[in-house]
Formats: structure tokens, C-alpha cells, sequence
């Protein structure tokens, strides 16, 4: 039995319902709703564009995170934790579920200790062109996660 469950949250319905079915599924496991900011989503470029640019995006693009977060706990009826990471989707969803320390975190207080016991995440079921494209961060925790990962779609 699962006791500690990791699930991405994007933004989408998709992954609100699958947050719904991850508490529904154990619902006495700790779960733990992650969202990642990519820093490939900046507008800014690698130089930034004008000083304090970076700065300016990742201010917006933590606000959008912790919204996101906000209205996942709110979808479901118990109490769940929160994570907001940086960094590309796939790579930090399977270091958060190895356990490993929060990215950034030099000191290791927040994320260190056991891993987690299973990934949910959603799909969207994007085929063709648009999944070469975009990629697929289900496809690559599902490939390389060292726990069992559901994919809600």
C-alpha cells in the first residue's frame, strides 16, 4: 500500500482529476501535489532582455505556480501538502519522488528523507506532431521513474 504519493499538477483539468483520483485511490496515503516551473517557458531569453527581467518572470511564473497549487487543494476534500520546484517538468518530477533535497537547496531542509511510494500524473493524449514537438513528461517519468506511476487521462 502506497504511502506517500507524488502528483504533478500543470495547471490543466487533467491534472486536477488526476489529483481527484490519486486521494480517492489511497486515501490514507500523505500526497503531495507538485508543480514545476520551467524555466523554458521565459519569454525573456538567455540574456533576459533588460535588467531584472529574470527576476521579473520567475516573481510572475512562482505566483502562477502557487495559484495553480492553491485552486489542486482546493478541488479535492482532505488536506494535502504543496511543492513548487524549478526546472525541466520530467528531470525534477523524478528527483522530488527519489526524495532527493529541493532544487536549489543547499542546506537539504525541505525534500530530503524517504521517497515517495508512487507518481500520478495526467495526460493529455497529444499524438502526431504536437508530442514530438512539446514532448512528453508522462512518457519520461514513466520511462525512467524508479516507483509505479499511474497516468490519468
Amino acid at each position: 500500500m502506497a504511502k506517500r504519493i507524488l502528483v504533478a499538477i500543470d495547471g490543466s483539468e487533467e491534472a486536477i482529476e488526476a489529483l481527484r483520483f490519486a486521494v480517492t485511490e489511497w486515501p490514507d496515503a500523505d500526497v503531495t501535489a507538485l508543480h514545476v516551473i520551467n524555466p523554458a517557458d521565459s519569454t525573456t531569453g538567455a540574456e533576459g532582455g533588460f535588467p531584472g527581467a529574470v527576476d521579473q518572470w520567475y516573481d510572475s511564473a512562482k505566483g502562477r505556480g502557487e495559484r495553480i497549487l492553491r485552486k489542486a487543494s482546493e478541488a479535492v476534500d482532505r488536506d494535502i501538502d504543496t511543492r513548487l520546484e524549478v526546472g525541466r517538468p520530467t528531470a525534477t518530477v523524478l528527483t522530488v519522488a527519489g526524495g532527493d533535497a529541493a532544487v536549489g537547496d543547499e542546506d537539504g531542509a525541505e525534500g530530503t528523507g524517504e521517497p515517495f511510494d508512487h507518481v500520478v500524473l495526467a495526460s493529455r493524449g497529444r499524438t502526431g506532431l504536437s508530442r514530438i514537438l512539446l514532448g512528453s513528461v508522462a512518457e519520461g517519468v514513466v520511462r525512467r521513474a524508479e516507483v509505479p506511476v499511474t497516468v490519468v487521462r
